[in-house]
């Protein structure tokens, strides 16, 4: 049993990192609450005072706020419900024994490692374009035109993109759960002459539910956030600029601090909703 003595020395030797933590986080919250409530131009007069929620006002009645978080929820919610399903059923397969099967998935997990910098370059170059990606070949080969992806399929692009970077994770963290599952339970159902559909839909899928609640609650933490998939591909043309992307613009393109500030303390409300949305609806998984 820890002693008062041990619990002090622990918070001792933690408070140092705890320390380090705060600062990270709010240093920069604290900086950017400042300068939206100012006018800031640091190439057209610098510091210009005090406005207030102007800021605010300005960014959420803009013509481009609501597009852009309707599109950062598209792209959250497709990426998620592409990298569950394919998750699920490729961890499933990698469960199965095969010869292998350690190289195997050591592909399959790869592409998690890539940057998503490089990633976007690589789908936009080497699979979507019109001209000389493998996807037009493809195209072509069917006797079909080729599409011009990011231009004509941009947000069903931008999903493709980013749900290959998340899928391997989705998949490995599907797939370490599955290990877990007693085989027991499926060997007594296969005794009884259940099929295969339903063992998979009233023991394999119910063990997954803590799974799938945690792939669905860090995926859109990051998600919320995506930026450099889009500055690669389409710029933020084509129906794809996110909330992320429009702070973005506000800030560096049309070098205002202040109103790119006051988007980002929209970016964090709309992240704490769906955070806590996910947590009384999905989270509830893991309390079972």
């Amino acid at each position: 049993m820890a002693t008062q003595h041990s619990r002090s020395a622990a918070r001792f030797m933690m408070a140092p990192a705890v320390v380090l933590l705060l600062g990270w986080m709010l240093v920069p919250l604290t900086m950017t609450l400042y300068f939206s409530f100012k006018k800031y131009l640091p190439l057209r007069g610098g510091d210009l005072g005090w406005v207030g929620f102007d800021n605010y006002v300005r960014f959420v009645t803009s013509s481009a706020f609501w597009p852009s978080v309707m599109t950062t929820l598209i792209i959250v919610g497709g990426v998620l419900l592409i990298t569950v399903v394919f998750g699920v059923l490729l961890a499933i397969l990698l469960n199965q024994p095969m010869w292998g099967q350690g190289i195997v998935r050591i592909l399959v997990i790869a592409p998690f490692f890539v940057m998503p910098t490089v990633s976007a370059l690589v789908w936009k170059n080497m699979f979507m374009d019109p001209n000389y990606g493998l996807l037009a070949y493809l195209w072509e080969f069917f006797g079909a035109q080729p599409v011009e992806w990011l231009s004509q399929a941009s947000l069903t692009s931008i999903i493709m993109i980013v749900s290959w970077q998340w899928l391997p994770f989705a998949t490995l963290i599907l797939l370490t759960a599955i290990q877990s599952l007693d085989s027991e339970q499926l060997e007594a159902a296969e005794m009884d002459s259940a099929p295969a559909f339903k063992r998979f839909i009233y023991i394999v899928l119910p063990h997954l539910s803590r799974a799938v609640t945690v792939v669905i609650l860090i995926q859109t933490i990051f998600l919320l956030s995506i930026f450099a998939e889009i500055f690669v591909t389409t710029g933020g043309a084509f129906g794809t600029r996110t909330l992320t992307y429009l702070i973005f613009q506000r800030v560096l393109e049309s070098q205002n601090v202040g109103l790119g500030s006051a988007g980002g303390v929209y970016a964090i409300i709309l992240a704490n909703i769906v955070a806590i949305f996910l947590m009384r609806i999905v989270g509830k998984n893991l309390d079972a």
